[in-house]
């Protein structure tokens, strides 16, 4: 039985890997929700059946982009198999714990591991067994591995194996069941995310309008100086373009970039386009250098898919290393998150083919 329960968890984490093909991270410190079942494998020495009589409810709340917090309250229940005539009744167990998970992704797919401390009541309700002590509420500790898949910001799937251990007082005094020592339960929990309390992407002032990438007006001829190559650049908001702490491009940002591209293929003197991403300092410097080259190739691969020549196109990521303001304060607020939004931001240099002051 212990096999196919673990068969089933590993089915499951393939399905929820297979659905995995567009990333996205979706990290916002957000809290959330997590109802559902539960299929318990019940200690041997417990003589009690195993199956899906269980559920829970767990509240969650992710601390970091590696670490979520879940407070769990947790029950199941079990008929009685001992073999003993004229027996029957349930065992009963209630938990109530803390699960800290690891968590090895914040993209859509996120498996996790966890592990756990709390307190179990366990209830052996045996009757025609001669039971003294049936109920014992006892330290409890667990831990697993498991996986959570998100649809979209607010909903979502998570599935963990775990094993409980706890302790139970339930000994027959003319039989030879004994299950007066420290049991071991093995779960499979499947239950639905609701996820709650993200902060609102932050609205961006409006900005000024891009300088145009033409080429400059004729100038009256100059004394001979030295060649340099013109470069323009336009510095888009990271809100106009995608949303806070995400690397899909929106609506909006589609039109600003539309008109760079225009301009782009309309000046055939330009011959590289740099895309370059920022992020603010909100989150490890890992995670704000991937998140920027995601949005850098994000607009790279837009630009191609308007008619820009991708072999003069290079994307790269500056993360958190190049701020244009400095903000007061770590705690991850709206407030400091407005103050940080000049630092979200994407530039795209366009080098011009001819110089300034060459013939």
């Amino acid at each position: 039985m212990k096999k196919n329960l673990i068969g089933l968890a590993v089915a499951t984490t393939l399905s929820l890997t297979a659905l995995a093909v567009s990333a996205e991270d979706m990290y916002r410190g957000a809290w959330y929700a997590v109802p559902g079942v539960s299929y318990m494998h019940t200690d041997s020495d417990l003589e009690a059946d195993n199956g899906l009589h269980g559920g829970f409810i767990s509240i969650g709340k992710e601390l970091s982009p590696s670490w979520d917090l879940q407070g769990r309250l947790g029950y199941n229940r079990a008929d009685e198999d001992t073999g003993i005539a004229g027996a029957g009744g349930k065992y009963k167990q209630t938990t109530l714990g803390l699960d800290a998970l690891y968590m090895f992704s914040r993209e859509k797919f996120r498996p996790f591991l966890l592990a756990g401390i709390g307190a179990a009541r366990n209830n052996v309700d045996y009757s025609g067994v001669d039971i003294g002590d049936k109920t014992k509420t006892s330290l409890m500790a667990n831990v697993g591995l498991g996986a959570q898949y998100l649809f979209n910001d607010k909903f979502g799937l998570q599935a963990d194996l775990r094993h409980q251990w706890s302790r139970s007082d339930a000994k027959s005094s003319t039989n030879d069941f004994d299950a007066d020592k420290t049991i071991g339960n093995t779960l499979f929990n499947v239950g639905a995310i609701f996820r709650f309390g993200a902060p609102a992407p932050v609205v961006a002032e409006a900005t000024p309008e891009p300088a145009p990438i033409a080429a400059a007006e004729p100038a009256p001829e100059p004394a001979p100086v030295a060649c340099t190559p013109q470069l323009e650049t336009i510095t888009v908001d990271a809100e106009k373009l995608f949303g806070f702490d995400q690397a899909n491009l929106k609506g909006e940002g589609k039109v600003a970039l539309d008109d760079a591209a225009a301009k782009i293929k309309e000046n055939p003197a330009i011959q590289a386009v740099i895309v370059t991403g920022h992020t603010d300092r909100i989150g490890s410097d890992a995670y704000n250098q991937k998140l920027s080259e995601r949005r850098a190739n994000q607009v790279k691969d837009y630009l191609t898919a308007q008619g820009v020549d991708q072999s003069i196109i290079q994307a790269i990521g500056k993360g958190e290393s190049e701020p244009v303001v400095q903000c007061v304060g770590n705690s991850k607020t709206k407030k400091l998150i407005s103050c940080l939004q000049p630092n979200r931001r994407v530039t795209i240099q366009a080098e011009a083919k001819k110089e300034v002051g060459c013939n």
